[in-house]
């Protein structure tokens, strides 16, 4: 593997793994906080006001020090401030550390987005999809390590400081091989705000249909298969990891499957299945039909992030402008979607709401024609691959 792509995959699996990490200790911080679950889900809610915030100044600190030092000192930032919440001594301690830990997680998700963008131009292949995949493996294989020290009953502060400060470890070598940074002179500084263009929302589009998607299937996924098919807590579970494994193995071959037929035909094929996947769950009243239709919503929608932003960084005023503005979207959607499926099972029931969910994914097959490159903008090695095919 070159050493550029490399160094851009350990610092996506490294992204993968704090994330992975916090969430398998969420109980525990909860229990000694004594935190009711309206508390728990203001906490929770932190992070995605964090990096919705966070995300329109990422691009412009890039430019003003450089794409490089930006992804490692986000990414340490990141690394650092997973040990923070389970330090909160009370509730709002907790809120603030979960604000900066949103704030970190969304600016370095642009920038580290970005600079895999220019790594993928000076290597003319896609590769996207694969640091995506990557950071699946992070997040499943941390998360997989907080499980056995929840289940050991090891003290979260200590198993957080420590995972922090493995990977800032890692964090720091695999900064050193990341591309050096290219002169600014002549290049415009990102805006402060701009709405986005007609282009951008509709890469936007297909973005938060997808993450949409995504952020419903893995936050309900083993609530449906409890309340509809009556599994027990075994099987509940495992639909979960059945469908980020899926996503993660899916993510890996897509940069193949973008070689081949190009983004917007992967994302067309892609939200087809997903909608297959959709259907299943959505006639499913026992488990293991259920868990193929979360398979099936898993590969389907897998490939959807890494392409939407290739295509952003493409079609912005500038790379870094484009993927924020679409990386804000999709963060929008993954703020909006487990709220909503709720309250639509709430109101009507689990089928309705992946009923709903289903729906949205057809949109998203609908509207994958805009990751089509516009004429004159096949700078990355997948749009210069879908120019290629049309």
């Amino acid at each position: 593997m070159d050493p550029r792509h490399r160094a851009i995959g350990i610092v996506f699996t490294v992204h993968g793994a704090v994330a992975g990490t916090l969430a398998t200790r969420i109980p525990w911080i909860q229990d000694r906080l004594d935190l009711s679950p309206g508390l728990l889900g203001l906490a929770l809610l932190c992070p995605s006001i964090g990096a919705f915030t966070g995300m329109p100044t990422a691009s412009r600190l890039a430019h003003r020090i450089g794409e490089r030092r930006t992804v490692r000192l986000l990414l340490l930032a990141w690394c650092a401030v997973l040990a923070l919440p389970a330090l909160a001594p009370a509730p709002v301690w907790l809120f603030g550390a979960m604000l900066l830990y949103g704030v970190a997680s969304g600016m370095c998700d642009v920038v580290m987005n970005g600079h895999g963008v220019a790594v993928e131009r000076q290597l003319r292949r896609p590769i996207i999809s694969g640091l995506h995949g990557l950071w699946c493996i992070g997040s499943l294989t941390a998360g997989g390590v907080g499980i056995l020290a929840a289940h050991a009953r090891v003290d979260a502060r200590l198993h957080l400081g420590l995972v922090a400060a493995v990977l800032l470890a890692i964090g720091a070598l695999a900064g050193r091989g990341l591309l050096a940074d290219r002169p600014s002179e002549g290049v415009p500084a990102p805006r402060r705000f701009a709405l986005p263009t007609r282009a951008v929302l509709a890469i936007g589009l297909v973005g938060f249909c997808g993450t949409f998607a995504e952020g419903a299937s893995a936050d309900w996924a083993a609530v449906y298969l409890t309340e509809v098919t009556g599994s027990g807590p075994g099987l509940a579970a495992a639909a979960f990891t059945i469908f980020m494994s899926c996503m993660a193995a899916t993510r890996l071959a897509g940069d193949l499957l973008v070689r081949r037929f190009g983004a917007a035909t992967v994302v067309r094929c892609g939200g087809s299945v997903a909608v297959l996947g959709g259907v299943l769950v959505v006639a499913a009243r026992v488990p293991w039909l259920a868990m193929g239709g979360f398979a099936l919503l898993g590969v389907g929608v897998a490939t959807v992030v890494p392409l939407v932003f290739v295509a952003a960084a493409d079609t912005g005023s500038t790379p870094g402008e484009g993927v924020a503005g679409v990386a804000t979207i999709t963060y929008l959607s993954g703020l909006t979607a487990p709220a909503v499926t709720g309250w639509t099972a709430g109101a009507l029931s689990y089928p309705a709401a992946f009923a709903m969910i289903t729906g949205v994914v057809a949109l998203m097959t609908l509207s994958a024609g805009a990751l089509r490159p516009r004429a004159g903008k096949a700078t990355t090695a997948a749009t210069a691959q879908e120019t290629a095919l049309r």
